[in-house]
């Protein structure tokens, strides 16, 4: 996916979950997983929430985690975003197994000092 495709497939996204209509949302991502892997529809996701989120549309955000976004495509989100944290925790100087793990379900772990390392620049 170039550049422009990729913008293209996020602003469909993003325009979707803003109108929380469940049939559309649930199109535009079985079409997507037609055309992208699973880590490609994943990564779309990413940036569509994310997009979300700046424009502090957060109920839109909770709408699509609830009603239209698949197990398995939140599964590989929470994946691609524990590899990115726990490498950003290990780059802060926090060590794995004392600061932060990740248990059996890929869910990260943290203590007081990982969860603010984790929201700070």
């Amino acid at each position: 996916m170039n550049l422009l495709e990729l913008e293209r497939e996020t602003a469909k996204m993003v325009l979707t979950l803003r109108t929380r209509n469940s049939q559309l949302g649930k199109d535009l991502i079985n079409y997507l997983r037609t055309e992208l892997t699973l880590e490609e529809v994943a990564g779309l996701t990413i940036i569509s929430v994310e997009r979300l989120l700046f424009w502090s549309d957060t109920d839109s955000v909770f709408w699509a985690i609830e009603n239209i976004i698949p197990a398995d495509v939140m599964l590989e989100v929470q994946r691609i975003t524990s590899v990115a944290a726990y490498k950003r925790l290990i780059d802060k100087g926090l060590t794995p197994g004392k600061d932060f793990s990740v248990d059996a379900q890929g869910k990260l772990l943290m203590n007081v000092e990982a969860r603010t390392a984790i929201l700070t620049r």
